[in-house]
């Protein structure tokens, strides 16, 4: 009776043992069957985890220097393009451009007095000519008078021979002869001297019709440093390239800018899309167009609908500030990321709007 005693609790170890077995067998076919779906999920599908939401980013630079008059804007405050963000004290610039119309003026001037001088030296060039026309027609009036008078000494120089004529005669025809030679010399030295005159008034002709060209590429500069003046002035009142909404706003009423500083930035809500960094042992099976799902760490439970629209031309690591190289010979492989645009194409989906560059996303992608 007492050995039947002893040997009675061994039912209950065989039946935790077959308790073990059952769970054991449930766990290693629900191991395989997850590890199953994995690997058929993991034949048509790439994922990745390194993916960030990208956006089109505009940034807004004070193109003139000076001091901030006004500011119009806060931080993250939506704009519509073509708002006014700050303005610029413009009195320094409006002095510019005072002074520019002023040059102008004076240019303008400038051209008026060159086109007054042209004239008179026009008509001086006119009187010339016809001093010269004048002393044309007296030098051949003066060379009849010369012909007239050699005939008559040619006679009178016959007739004295025979003693037909007085020697006082002779004398007066000899006298009339030389006196219209040297009335004749007299007027051919006249019309030289007046062409003479007449090409120096052409020559400050031409010279004065030059300074009327130079005076109207004077002007043109001038219009040109009105207009710099104008545009430059223009740029006082910074406003909105884009629609978007603006990043941190570090700018205060007072503060001096630089030419060309970089004020702060607008997002722009016109497009967003996502960059995946798939590694390129991934890349085999990818070809544009598959469609891909998204999941932001925001919205965990949505899935963004998109296509893979494009890939990189080269790798992360060559755009890098500091690309790596071998040149040392101590070589190590690793793995490369390859950049992956991500469009998206459902533009119903509403919660695209509230995705912000720069959160992280899980991508899927379809290999079909």
């Amino acid at each position: 009776m007492e050995t039947k005693k002893e040997n009675a609790p061994v039912a209950p170890k065989q039946k935790r043992n077959k308790v073990f077995i059952v769970v054991l067998a449930i766990l290693v076919i629900a191991g395989a069957w997850f590890g199953f779906t994995k690997y058929i999920h993991a034949l048509h599908h790439e994922e990745t985890d390194d993916a960030q939401v990208e956006g089109n980013i505009a940034p807004v630079t004070a193109r003139v220097g000076g001091y901030v008059d006004k500011l119009y804007v806060t931080d993250n405050q939506f704009v519509r393009e073509g708002d006014t963000l700050l303005t610029i004290d413009p009195r320094d610039l409006q002095i510019v451009l005072d002074q520019a119309k002023a040059a102008l003026n004076t240019a303008e001037s400038n051209l008026k007095v060159a086109e007054a001088n042209t004239h008179a030296a026009s008509k001086n060039i006119m009187s010339t000519h016809a001093a010269v026309a004048t002393a044309d027609a007296q030098i051949e009036a003066a060379k009849v008078n010369v012909w007239r008078t050699t005939q008559d000494f040619t006679r009178y120089e016959n007739l004295i021979k025979d003693h037909s004529i007085t020697q006082q005669q002779f004398e007066q025809a000899k006298a009339a002869k030389e006196l219209a030679e040297r009335n004749l010399q007299v007027l051919v030295d006249q019309r030289n001297q007046v062409q003479t005159q007449t090409g120096i008034v052409t020559s400050q002709t031409n010279a004065t019709a030059q300074s009327i060209e130079v005076a109207k590429a004077n002007i043109q500069q001038r219009k040109v440093d009105v207009e710099h003046a104008l545009l430059n002035l223009s740029y006082t009142v910074i406003t909105a390239p884009e629609s978007g909404i603006l990043s941190k706003v570090p700018i205060q009423k007072g503060q001096l800018l630089q030419q060309g500083q970089s004020l702060f930035n607008i997002v722009l809500s016109n497009e967003k899309w996502v960059v995946a960094n798939f590694k390129e042992t991934q890349y085999n099976k990818m070809v544009i167009g598959q469609k891909v799902i998204v999941h932001a760490d925001a919205f965990p439970k949505h899935d963004f609908e998109g296509i893979l629209s494009s890939f990189s031309p080269a790798t992360g690591a060559k755009f890098a500030l500091l690309p790596p190289d071998n040149a040392s010979g101590n070589f190590v492989k690793v793995v490369q990321r390859l950049p992956v645009k991500i469009t998206f194409t459902n533009p119903a989906d509403s919660l695209i709007q509230r995705l912000r560059p720069g959160m992280n996303v899980f991508v899927d992608v379809h290999l079909n």
